[in-house]
């Protein structure tokens, strides 16, 4: 079993085409900090950052976030196996790296060991193309989409770059407090920027109108792909649109690092008739943001299922009988 630690894997990444940001070492980093271990295999041109959370009785889960890399073998998953029943996985959670249109390779070789599962990121999204000159992928927005942006610097919303945190998390509660929905604590998001900040991967911007705060996001960039995981807005001066532009600012800021796509990371996982049919009455769950994502001229794209592998059957049925699932992003 070849478990390599940080910097071996941060070495075996930089040789990597494509992968997630969720896949490498500083995000294993982050979730060490909030109850879960990290460990990292390597098994000669496939690799996997795994994560385990504790369960009662000495027992664990175990994840694969938006991996394996790779082309996953039978000598891979042995590997893994072998890991996971080390530390008394119950099952082990794999969500590919994947489009549903894509293949899973390895269910040609071992389907009986892979269950289809719920995932814990957002199934369906919506991806922004953002190859060629920025006229052509402003142009594919919806045009109040388009007006909103133009109407932000109109009514002289700024937006910077920042590292600004304590700003940034009051937005956030603001915005859980106003939309009715859970957010992490402010020691997290401390934690993944502080994380990322070194490696130029990471983008705390912020909306200000007259050195007032209005709204912020946070987004990564990996290879050619960028995402956008969390947004928070005031309140206050929301007729000045600052969220339009904040989402401008982060797909040059993608563009400037080399990406061709900008992930905006969580919708409604509808078919597209539905959504389009039900998003101006609906506002629970992602309904409140597919409206504003929508605008900004994406293509919405699904992501592969889940799949579990497991070692305890019994204990499985139990988990999945009584356990209320809850992103973990």
């Amino acid at each position: 079993m070849h478990i390599v630690n940080k910097s071996e894997w941060d070495n075996w990444l930089s040789h990597q085409k494509n992968y997630h940001i969720l896949q490498t070492s500083h995000w294993g980093s982050v979730k060490e900090n909030f109850g879960w271990q990290s460990f990292r295999i390597i098994n000669a041109e496939v690799g996997a950052q795994i994560l385990f959370r504790k369960l009662p009785l000495g027992l664990k889960i175990a994840y694969i976030p938006k991996g394996p890399i790779g082309h996953p073998t039978m000598s891979f998953w042995a590997q893994v196996d072998e890991l996971c029943r080390t530390q008394k996985a119950v099952f082990l959670k794999i969500e590919p790296d994947l489009w549903e249109s894509e293949k899973f390779n390895i269910l040609e070789e071992d389907p009986h060991r892979f269950l289809p599962a719920a995932t814990i990121q957002p199934r369906q999204t919506i991806v922004v193309n953002l190859a060629g000159e920025e006229d052509v992928w402003l142009n594919r927005m919806k045009q109040k989409t388009r007006y909103n942006t133009k109407l932000a610097e109109k009514k002289e919303v700024c937006i910077q770059e920042s590292g600004d945190i304590e700003t940034f998390f009051r937005i956030m509660v603001s915005t859980g407090n106003r939309d009715n929905f859970g957010i992490h604590s402010k020691e997290y998001y401390t934690e993944v920027y502080n994380q990322f900040k070194s490696t130029g991967k990471i983008l705390l911007l912020l909306a200000y109108y007259q050195d007032q705060p209005l709204a912020g996001l946070i987004a990564f960039h990996q290879g050619y792909r960028a995402w956008y995981f969390y947004g928070a807005s005031n309140e206050i001066e929301r007729n000045r649109m600052p969220t339009y532009l904040l989402q401008l600012g982060a797909m040059r800021w993608a563009v400037l690092n080399g990406c061709t796509q900008y992930d905006l990371w969580g919708i409604p996982d509808e078919n597209e008739e539905i959504l389009e049919k039900e998003f101006l009455k609906r506002t629970d769950g992602l309904w409140g943001v597919y409206r504003f994502k929508r605008g900004f001229g994406g293509e919405i794209k699904r992501y592969h299922t889940a799949y579990d592998r497991v070692y305890n059957k019994a204990i499985y049925k139990f988990y999945q009988l009584y356990s209320s699932r809850r992103a973990v992003l």
